[in-house]
């Protein structure tokens, strides 16, 4: 490569590097800013040549008609520009987002947040940031197709219910999630551990929240009015309070029961044992509906009195499932039973029980 000042171009240096053929081919001759450059170079190069203009200081393009090159195959007649920045395109430009444009969104996606009375809108694109924001822990307490369809749940949670309803949901899922991991090695060994490390699928959720999600479609379409609002949020709130009692009691009793009795007889049984209940399962079991119902409570979505209700209907529908399971578990024509969950039962029983008391 070699720099070739040229005189009239703005003090310019022409660099000239190697290219396939003599620089006669092309045409320098013809020009004379050419023909000085191509006098200080006398070196012959034996590929063609590659000419670019460097300089110090921004200069503008320099248009060359090389119309005597036309009668050359290779070079039809066009006009060859030399760019001083040939790196820097004056049409590409970054766009920088506005801050202000950014802030609009923000305060949008609040207000669609804040929704009230919730719409389908609204519970889609909230369930969608907080699934988002909370992979980490869905992944650890549910597989893929449970993932789905408890994003189904929040969004009709929230349509019927609004935030203070996905919360209430949201701590049954976290609690119950925490209590099925406790001690999940020792339950693995004593074959009482529930499936996939304790990762829920989509028969699971769903089965969990049947009565609620009942409740919450009786909500959104107003069956019965205004004046039946109060005992559809009523009954979900009782049905998750149920769940989350027999879970945590299950699990805690697998875990930490020293002697698990057959709710019929008091029979001692194996920890596992379908209809079977433990003293410190009852307790972690009465503990975890109160604190779901006190939840409910502080969300202002039931009141004192309704909250009590809530654990005494989660306390006996859970009763009446462990007698079923202990009844059942000796009769050979209904083993088949056995197999099957009781959550829909167990559900719509303390939904009842929550209606009657």
């Amino acid at each position: 490569m070699i720099p070739v000042p040229v005189p009239g171009v703005n003090d310019s240096v022409v660099v000239i590097k190697e290219g396939q053929s003599h620089i006669h081919a092309l045409g320098a001759q013809k020009s004379q800013h050419f023909q000085k450059a191509h006098a200080m170079a006398a070196t012959p190069f034996p590929t063609p040549l590659l000419l670019c203009i460097k300089s110090p200081t921004i200069i503008p393009s320099h248009h060359f008609q090389l119309s005597s090159l036309s009668s050359f195959p290779l070079f039809p007649k066009t006009t060859l520009i030399f760019s001083p920045n040939p790196r820097t395109p004056s049409n590409n430009k970054m766009v920088v987002p506005n801050a202000a444009n950014v802030q609009t969104l923000v305060l949008d996606a609040l207000t669609l947040i804040q929704t009230s009375p919730p719409t389908w809108q609204s519970a889609i694109f909230s369930n969608i940031f907080i699934f988002l924001a909370g992979s980490r822990i869905l992944v650890s307490g549910l597989s893929l197709s449970g993932i789905v369809a408890a994003f189904l749940l929040g969004t009709l949670t929230w349509r019927a219910f609004g935030p203070p309803g996905f919360l209430l949901v949201a701590a049954y899922f976290v609690i119950g999630t925490a209590a099925t991991k406790v001690k999940m090695a020792q339950k693995e060994a004593q074959g009482v551990a529930e499936k996939r490390k304790g990762r829920r699928g989509p028969g699971s959720v769903i089965g969990s929240s049947t009565a609620g999600c009942i409740c919450a479609f009786l909500s959104i379409y107003g069956v019965g009015g205004q004046a039946y609002y109060r005992l559809w949020q009523l009954g979900f709130i009782a049905s998750f309070c149920t769940k989350l009692s027999d879970t945590v009691s299950s699990e805690i009793g697998k875990a930490y029961g020293k002697t698990t009795y057959l709710v019929t007889t008091l029979k001692v049984v194996p920890r596992g044992t379908e209809g079977a209940v433990s003293l410190e399962g009852t307790v972690a079991g009465l503990f975890a509906s109160t604190f779901l119902a006190f939840v409910g409570f502080l969300m202002g979505e039931i009141n004192a009195p309704e909250a009590v209700i809530c654990v005494i209907a989660s306390q006996i529908a859970n009763l009446g499932e462990s007698i079923i399971g202990a009844s059942l578990q000796d009769k050979e024509g209904f083993r088949w039973l056995l197999g099957l969950d009781f959550r829909l039962t167990k559900h719509v029983d303390g939904f009842v029980l929550n209606v009657k008391l």
